[in-house]
């Protein structure tokens, strides 16, 4: 495929939203099925694993209707940035694979930041741990989010768009990226070690992000990153834990037994809690 057949096709690719969901369906079946191959760690689900996946695909369903309404901000804002020449892709009169790398690194970090910002703002912490509550980190845990948790990554997805102004080739480009390592990163699959550690000089890895899912503080607060472990290698937030230690769920701030009430899970941002400060 030429080059201008692959820009042609991630340029369009937002006008076609049953390849997109084909996509992230598919990821999560391949996903899915490795993990009974190649578990990463037994887990003991409180019912079945069906169960548990359609508590977080109960998010993923609002997470992606929260997404595809945003989709037409992101379309329109990166047509007015080609059209009045706004943005870093523009500013350094980038080419096309100028474009690709600087929109692709500029919204990944935007995925860094707005992981970093609700991890230290306990008002916007109550939405996030809605993700980390989760007692069985599996496939499906990649899109367990809460609304209010989806609308601010869209909020800050857009704010990197303007500030990069990157091209819609480049943003597809991107999400089709962020869809299948979501899912490869909080899949419950074993990797050589040897492999896992090569990956994570460049790349989130598996046992990269399990480390994040791990129920005790510093841990939960280290790898931020969704594609790409620059940032938190540059910004001293990577970490390492050997699997065998590692244990899902929260310390504190939700009860590790009701993490798959799903009312309750979409409700508890907005309880009163005795204790409401993340330390």
């Amino acid at each position: 495929m030429s080059t201008d057949n692959i820009i042609s096709y991630f340029s369009t690719l937002d006008q076609r939203p049953l390849e997109r969901m084909a996509l992230l369906v598919g990821g999560l079946l391949f996903f899915w099925i490795l993990e009974g191959a190649i578990p990463l760690i037994h887990l003991k689900y409180r019912r079945t694993k069906f169960s548990h996946a359609l508590v977080n695909f109960g998010f993923t369903v609002i997470h992606l209707i929260i997404h595809t309404g945003l989709a037409v901000i992101i379309v329109m804002l990166s047509d007015w940035c080609a059209r009045t020449g706004w943005g870093m892709v523009y500013w350094f009169n980038a080419n096309i694979f100028g474009a690709i790398i600087i929109g692709v690194l500029a919204l990944d970090f935007s995925s860094w930041l707005v992981h970093w910002v609700m991890h230290k703002n306990s008002h916007l912490w109550r939405y996030h741990l809605i993700h980390h509550s989760d007692n069985k980190v599996d496939v499906t845990t990649g899109l367990r989010h809460h609304p209010g948790d989806s609308l601010l990554r869209g909020i800050f997805f857009i704010l990197l768009i303007f500030i990069s102004g990157a091209p819609m080739y480049s943003v597809m480009i991107y999400q089709t990226l962020v869809v299948v390592t979501t899912a490869f990163t909080h899949a419950n699959i074993s990797l050589p070690p040897k492999l896992d550690k090569a990956l994570s000089y460049f790349f989130i890895s598996p046992n990269m992000h399990k480390v994040h899912h791990h129920w005790q503080q510093p841990y939960t607060d280290t790898n931020y990153g969704a594609v790409f472990s620059i940032w938190d290698r540059m910004f001293r937030t990577f970490a390492t834990l050997p699997p065998s230690q590692i244990k899902y769920g929260l310390d504190r701030y939700y009860p590790n037994e009701k993490d798959e009430d799903f009312l309750s899970l979409m409700k508890d941002p907005f309880v009163k809690k005795k204790k409401d400060v993340k330390t």
